[in-house]
């Protein structure tokens, strides 16, 4: 049996259309198969709720009096692009408050405008004979607005990795904070409610599907940016009216130590037209897979660590290594149920029709990574690789004597299989004598030492020299051997050339 859009459509006009979501679908084909779940069934929804940074609005302000032409305009602080026209912009989501930082950006300003609060607006120009005014400072609502249409380049990812940490240290990514050895593992997506896992070769999704964004009616406008379809990666680029949306669906958010985004819920609907489709939108979490990703390793490729299900994912442990792990989720299946359970309403309301796409989204090509004409070397061709270090039992003057005789200012302390439990500074030692409380080195030493790896980029080991005010560090292995030392000077190094 195939059916039609335009039957489908006919049936939510007269009210006899059969809707379901993509969570009750599985069991209606277990029951009943799927030839007779493309009788029963006519749409199936689904959901998504989560942190969507590749997401932003167009805005147009009208004219001022006398006209300005911004050159540059801010939002409650926020930064716009302003290189369109006169008093057209665009507020990306990630953009963080020139004033507040990561407390405040872009998500939180257009989450701002659809709650119908004043935003302020200061805008400079250079002046022209047409747009004689230089500066200009108001305030607004979206009301006021001639258009706020959100247009985002990349939303609902049809699979996520999952992540990681391999590192002694914590880290603080776009996937949340990642917790030391193996700590905890964070995924994003709803699995069997996902829009993409339901259509994964796109047979419904595509240019001109009318689709549920932000609480409001939108449009898939194509593939979005880094779509990956032969990876599984596919993504969509979608738009809808600013003004009907509803901030139950948009939050502005702020990651920890990361920096500001955006949570967005978003849904496709997709027609049961045939069998093939019937099948697909029967997929359940067990058979949705996705990688264990080791994000501790701060390069492009990460190290895939496993093969993990949507299933083990959201039962809130997954085993690695012979441990448990827990496991949290970035996104809300709560929420996108919901997104799922309002798109269900309103086809069964008769207010949403569907639409089929114009042009189907690529089912084939590969995400290119970006062509590097130089590329800074690593740690180990940067590092000391002559190590002077002692051992944590010799006195405070033995160390002293260490540091003036090689002209050094920092002493890793190791135990004798050279793994490092320490580290002194001349500044230590300059403490302990003005204080005249210690005679051995470790109780002086640093115990939570900063370090890199060798295969770690200059700019990781600029960065977290700069983080901690320290002019030195440890280059340790992954076996925890010392294996060399990298300073500020030898980054220096790199001056001129880069």
């Amino acid at each position: 049996m195939n059916k039609s859009i335009e039957e489908i459509n006919e049936k939510i006009r007269t009210g006899t259309v059969r809707v379901v979501t993509a969570e009750e679908m599985p069991n209606i084909v277990k029951d009943v198969g799927t030839k007779e779940a493309v009788k029963e069934v006519d749409v199936v929804t689904t959901g998504t709720f989560g942190v969507m940074c590749s997401s932003g609005a167009f805005l147009n302000f009208g004219h001022s009096d006398p006209p300005i032409k911004m050159r540059k305009v801010f939002l409650n602080g926020v930064e716009a692009y302003t290189g369109i026209a006169a008093v057209d912009a665009y507020i990306g989501a990630a953009q963080t408050s020139k004033s507040r930082g990561m407390e405040y950006g872009g998500g939180y300003v257009i989450e701002d405008m659809i709650s119908r609060r004043e935003i302020e607006v200061k805008a400079e120009s250079y002046g022209t004979d047409c747009y004689p005014l230089r500066n200009l400072e108001t305030s607004i609502t979206i009301d006021d607005l001639n258009q706020a249409v959100m247009l985002n380049p990349r939303n609902g990812y049809q699979r996520h990795d999952a992540a990681t940490n391999s590192k002694k240290d914590a880290i603080y990514t776009y996937m949340g904070p990642l917790f030391p050895h193996f700590g905890n593992v964070s995924y994003s997506g709803s699995g069997l409610l996902s829009p993409l896992s339901n259509d994964p070769t796109y047979k419904t999704t595509g240019m001109g599907t009318r689709i549920f964004l932000g609480g409001a009616k939108g449009y898939i406008i194509g593939e979005g940016t880094q779509h990956d379809p032969d990876n599984g990666h596919g993504t969509l680029m979608v738009k809808g009216n600013l003004k009907e949306m509803d901030p139950d669906f948009i939050r502005g958010a702020t990651i920890y130590r990361y920096g500001v985004s955006i949570y967005i819920g978003l849904g496709v609907p997709i027609p049961i037209l045939n069998e093939d489709i019937a099948k697909s939108t029967s997929i359940e979490d067990k058979e949705i897979v996705t990688n264990l990703v080791d994000y501790g390793v701060q390069r492009r490729e990460k190290p895939v660590l496993r093969k993990v299900t949507y299933e083990e994912l959201k039962s809130g442990c997954i085993e690695f290594n012979g441990k448990e792990i827990k496991t949290f989720p970035m996104s809300s299946y709560h929420k996108a149920r919901e997104v799922a359970e309002k798109l269900k309403e309103w086809i069964e309301k008769g207010d949403f029709e569907l639409s089929m796409p114009v042009e189907r989204l690529p089912v084939k090509g590969r995400m290119k990574n970006m062509r590097q004409t130089k590329i800074k070397p690593p740690v180990k061709h940067l590092m000391a690789k002559e190590v002077i270090s002692a051992n944590q039992e010799i006195s405070i003057e033995e160390a002293a004597k260490v540091l003036i005789e090689n002209e050094i200012d920092h002493l890793p302390i190791v135990l004798t299989d050279n793994k490092v439990v320490g580290i002194i500074t001349s500044w230590d030692i300059s403490k302990s004598v003005a204080r005249g409380k210690f005679k051995r080195v470790s109780e002086i030493m640093t115990k939570k030492v900063v370090s890199v790896e060798p295969e770690d980029l200059a700019d990781v080991a600029a960065r977290k020299l700069e983080k901690y005010n320290i002019s030195a560090m440890p280059v340790i292995n992954k076996d925890g051997e010392i294996v060399g030392v990298i300073s500020s000077g030898d980054l220096s190094k790199l001056i001129g050339k880069w």
